[in-house]
């Protein structure tokens, strides 16, 4: 492909997604505010020939959207790294096949990688919707997000925009052992090697169905944040160690049935399956 290459690469991998939902997350990247970018779609579900022709028709309107598909299904992991591979942009921002992207979504994430060459990873707060209204909040700046990362995903990654230098220099892909909670393996990997920072504004708009991946894969899921959060505070103890001392003000409660994590309490949040935020609760 020649020409100048774009300032971004919007990465979003398609299996069988519904038709209204894949227009949905197609016109919200291209009504942006920021022009320079590519839209790169890549189908894993081969054989759906109903959303290749959707997407078939925006890139005939609109030539900053390249459509790719896999010859066969290989997985949402092996997917984002092809996309990765793909990518011209110096910037690739993370979206999934069903949100919504508000309108300055990228203008806002550009500026601040501009203005802030230090940080590696800028992502923002999430409203859910559809079966759900939770707002996601998430802490600001890098320290508070690395203390927060040795307990859990604190970056919301279909919000997320990344300088892909960094994930170029020092060799992170995205690791399949770890699906499907790969985005925030690549959070914790990436901690000792760039910075962090969270918008305080909602940028994106999360789809939260009953058949959404994390729904589906929920053993799968809990097993992978396990194990990345013990990789998260042997590798960075300093911040796991801050952690610890915010938790000691902090009601938690646990339960767990057969070993499966059911509900978890903390910051006042109730968690289903301890990573699935349902909604907010004060104590008398």
């Amino acid at each position: 492909m020649t020409g100048h290459p774009p300032k971004v690469s919007v990465l979003t991998p398609i299996y069988n997604t519904n038709p209204i939902h894949l227009r949905e997350c197609i016109e919200s990247i291209l009504n942006q505010t920021f022009a320079d970018f590519e839209f790169l779609i890549l189908n894993d579900s081969p054989d759906n020939t109903e959303i290749e022709k959707i997407v078939k028709a925006y890139a005939k309107k609109d030539k900053r959207v390249r459509y790719v598909k896999n010859k066969k299904n290989l997985g949402i992991t092996p997917s984002r790294n092809k996309l990765v591979k793909m990518a011209r942009g110096q910037y690739l921002a993370i979206f999934d096949h069903d949100d919504i992207s508000l309108p300055t979504r990228l203008e806002a994430e550009v500026k601040y990688l501009d203005e802030h060459p230090y940080i590696g990873v800028v992502s923002a707060w999430v409203q859910f919707f559809d079966e759900s209204d939770y707002l996601l909040k998430n802490p600001e700046h890098d320290w508070e997000i690395k203390i927060g990362t040795t307990d859990d995903n604190v970056v919301p990654h279909t919000a997320a925009m990344i300088r892909k230098s960094v994930l170029i220099d020092n060799n992170i892909e995205y690791e399949e052992l770890y699906s499907p909670a790969e985005d925030y393996r690549l959070w914790a990997r990436l901690m000792g090697v760039t910075h962090f920072y969270n918008i305080q504004d909602v940028l994106v708009k999360y789809r939260w169905t009953s058949t959404n991946t994390s729904n589906n894969q929920k053993m799968r899921m809990h097993m992978a944040r396990d194990a990345i959060r013990l990789y998260a505070q042997n590798n960075f103890p300093a911040y796991y160690k801050e952690w610890q001392k915010t938790v000691q003000n902090t009601t938690i409660f646990r339960l767990r049935l057969f070993g499966i994590p059911l509900l978890k309490i903390k910051n006042n949040t109730v968690y289903l399956f301890e990573y699935i935020p349902t909604f907010k609760i004060k104590w008398k």
